[in-house]
C-alpha cells in the first residue's frame, strides 16, 4: 500500500514549526520516520500535514548541565550509542540503545520519535519510565515539562496535545554508588522486546538499597512501575535472598498478552529478566562504589 495523500512541509526554524502545528489540522510532525513512515504506508495514520523537522537548528544534540543529561529530542539513536558521554553519564540509556533495532534505523531513528510513538515493545519508553525523565513540550502557547510518568496515556497514545512538540529529554546523571541494568527477551536480535526490564538503584554507605527504580515493557499498553517490589527493595541489603523475593512478587502481575506470548509466558519471562537485571544492578553498584 502507498500513504494516502498528504502535504509535505519542511520548515527551518521551531518558530515556523509550531505556526504550522498550530495552525493546520491533522498535522503529524515527522522525526526520524523510522516508525511513522510505515504507519502511514500501512494508512494506520493518515495525517493531511507532514512537518519535517529535520532541518531546524538546536533540536539535536547531547550535553551535560548541572545534575542532568540534556539531550535533544531529533538526536538519533546512532549518536547516543556513540556517545561517550552518554555510556559515562546515563549508562542505563547507553546500555538500551545497544538493544533497540538494526544500524540502519538507528542511523534515522532518534529518541523523541520513539518516546513519542510508544510502542509497547520499544526500549526507550521503558528507560526513560525508570529513569525518571523529564520532558519538554514546546507549542506557540508556550512551554511545559512533563514527567515522563505522566507522558503515556495508552497504546501508541501520549500526553502530547495536537499542536505540541517534544523538544527535549532531561535525564538523571548517574551516581557513585548508582548501579543500572537493561535487559529483554526476543526472538532475533534487534526485534521488538517481547518482554524487557530496566533498573536504576543506588546503595548507601552501608550498602543498603537506597534509591531504586524498576520499569518493565512488553506486558501493558504503556511501561510499567513496579512499585511493590521497589518498596520491598528499598532499605534492605540487596542480597541474592531479598531479589528472589522480589522477583517473586511479579507471580501475581497483571500482564496482557497475545496468542503467540500469552500472558503467563509474558509473566514468567517478567520474573527472570528482573530477578537478572537487579543481580546485574547491584552487581555494579558495588563495583562503582568501592571505584
Amino acid at each position: 500500500m502507498k500513504a494516502a495523500p498528504f502535504v509535505y512541509h519542511a520548515p527551518d526554524t521551531l518558530a515556523a514549526v509550531l505556526d504550522l502545528m498550530a495552525r493546520l489540522d491533522n498535522a503529524r510532525p515527522l522525526a526520524g520516520g523510522q516508525s511513522l513512515m510505515p504507519m502511514m504506508n500501512f494508512r494506520v495514520a493518515t495525517p493531511d500535514h507532514l512537518i519535517d523537522l529535520g532541518r531546524v537548528a538546536g533540536l539535536a544534540g547531547i550535553e551535560v548541565v548541572g545534575d542532568r543529561l540534556r539531550v535533544g529530542a531529533m538526536t538519533t539513536q546512532r549518536m547516543l550509542e556513540k556517545s561517550a558521554l552518554v555510556r559515562e553519564a546515563c549508562p542505563l540509556l547507553a546500555e538500551a540503545i545497544d538493544h533497540v533495532g538494526h544500524q540502519q534505523t538507528r542511523n534515522r531513528g532518534t529518541l523523541g520519535g520513539s518516546l513519542c510513538h510508544l510502542d509497547p515493545g520499544a526500549e526507550l519508553p521503558v528507560a526513560a519510565m525508570a529513569l525518571g525523565a523529564e520532558l519538554i513540550v514546546v507549542s506557540a502557547r508556550g512551554t511545559r515539562v512533563l514527567a515522563f510518568a505522566d507522558f503515556p496515556m495508552g497504546y501508541l497514545t501520549t500526553a502530547l496535545e495536537a499542536d505540541e512538540i517534544l523538544t527535549r529529554v532531561d535525564l538523571p546523571i548517574a551516581g557513585p554508588r548508582e548501579g543500572w541494568a537493561f535487559i529483554e527477551f526476543n526472538r532475533r536480535p534487534a526485534d521488538f522486546a517481547i518482554v524487557s526490564v530496566a533498573v536504576r538503584l543506588s546503595l548507601d554507605d552501608d550498602g543498603q538499597v537506597e534509591n531504586i527504580s524498576i520499569t518493565v515493557g512488553g506486558v501493558r499498553p504503556t511501561p510499567l512501575k513496579l512499585a511493590e517490589v521497589e518498596g520491598l527493595l528499598t532499605g534492605q541489603m540487596p542480597d541474592a535472598a531479598i531479589i528472589a523475593r522480589a522477583a517473586a512478587v511479579i507471580a501475581g502481575l497483571d500482564c496482557e498478552g497475545d496468542d503467540l506470548y500469552p500472558p503467563d509466558y509474558r509473566r514468567d519471562l517478567c520474573e527472570t529478566l528482573t530477578r537478572r537485571a537487579l543481580t546485574r544492578a547491584v552487581e555494579r553498584a558495588k563495583g562503582r562504589g568501592h571505584g
